[in-house]
């Protein structure tokens, strides 16, 4: 991927907003891919032209975020832009304020929001009555910044194939933004996308259908099944926590019950295949170093919940080419839609 300015200004969508996969055509999202490969290869050779100078972003998280904050707040500097940070308690968004109400308001004093927090329709709000382009850092239903590096991952780790040539699977609980949008994903790009996991646990039916949808234009292959050696032949096993920010820690009894058999290990990752290699979107629970692995393992006796450490330390795992990888891809979403060539 060449990194010339105007080959790159060639793939900007001024004004779009990023809040779910499915808003996307292949080819756009490819465009969005290919921009975070070129803007990744102009800052490694020291030559990145700076898009984005003087505009200003809020970035307005309801929930926490390691990776999505420091893409955000690095892309955007790097591009000459300047972040605001509102935290939980930074703003008055459904406090004192009604979301409509705080979108106008930040879209009278900023060029782009960022929104990481529960629901959808609040990313959707923001985007109606913002005037401005509003990225989904992550809700409950979608995640497409994750979505982009992820990709990005496969493509860097897949020796130059095209999409349509990568097998992917997802196992655990999909019905929520991971499992949901790796479906979605793969069918706009045309992949073969198997999600794996107990049947109560599949994304909800409006998904799958909008999956099938869009893969009978792409010519993706998607699987749903509850047998966990659909992972045979995959390039790649995705996994995510079995319990999501904000569920009660009851639950966990109950997801381990559900989800037992669907755990990664070296066992799993030896039925995909001897090139398979593992993927996590990450905080991951894989040894008993968290408060949280700790407690599960004086109650249930794992060592790693959702992933093995011996498959998340071992030569298969990419997680933290993937992490790093939210930061280029972020900084494409921004560019595309605010840059300025």
């Amino acid at each position: 991927m060449t990194t010339d300015v105007l080959d790159l200004a060639s793939l900007f969508h001024p004004g779009q907003h990023l809040l779910r996969e499915l808003d996307f055509t292949g080819q756009h999202w490819r465009d969005l891919l290919d921009l975070a490969a070129g803007l990744k290869a102009a800052k490694a050779e020291h030559r990145e032209i700076p898009f984005m100078r003087g505009l200003n972003i809020a970035l307005l998280f309801a929930k926490t975020s390691t990776r999505t904050r420091c893409s955000f707040e690095i892309g955007a500097a790097d591009q000459g832009a300047h972040t605001v940070y509102l935290d939980p308690q930074g703003s008055q968004m459904g406090h004192k304020e009604s979301v409509a109400d705080t979108a106008r308001v930040l879209g009278g004093m900023f060029d782009g929001i960022e929104y990481r927090g529960d629901l959808q329709e609040h990313v959707d709000i923001l985007a109606q009555q913002s005037g401005v382009p509003v990225f989904n850092g992550l809700t409950d239903d979608w995640h497409p910044t994750q979505m982009l590096a992820d990709t990005l991952t496969m493509r860097e780790h897949s020796d130059g194939r095209p999409d349509s040539d990568i097998a992917y699977a997802y196992i655990g609980d999909a019905r929520f933004n991971m499992g949901r949008s790796l479906l979605v994903n793969g069918a706009i790009l045309g992949m073969d996308v198997r999600i794996i996991a107990p049947k109560e646990l599949w994304p909800a039916e409006d998904v799958i259908a909008a999956a099938r949808a869009r893969a009978a234009e792409s010519g993706a292959r998607i699987t749903l099944t509850e047998d966990p050696g659909a992972v045979e032949g995959a390039d790649f096993v995705h996994t995510d926590i079995w319990v999501s920010m904000g569920e009660p820690k009851e639950v966990w009894a109950e997801r381990i019950e559900l989800l037992h058999g669907y755990r990664v290990d070296e066992a799993l990752m030896s039925l995909a295949g001897p090139n398979a290699k593992f993927m996590h979107c990450l905080p991951a629970f894989h040894d008993l170093n968290t408060a949280v692995g700790r407690q599960i393992h004086e109650q249930f006796g794992l060592d790693g919940i959702e992933v093995s450490n011996e498959v998340f330390e071992g030569p298969r795992s990419i997680v933290f080419d993937q992490a790093a990888n939210r930061m280029p891809t972020i900084k494409a979403a921004m560019v595309s839609a605010l840059g300025r060539a």
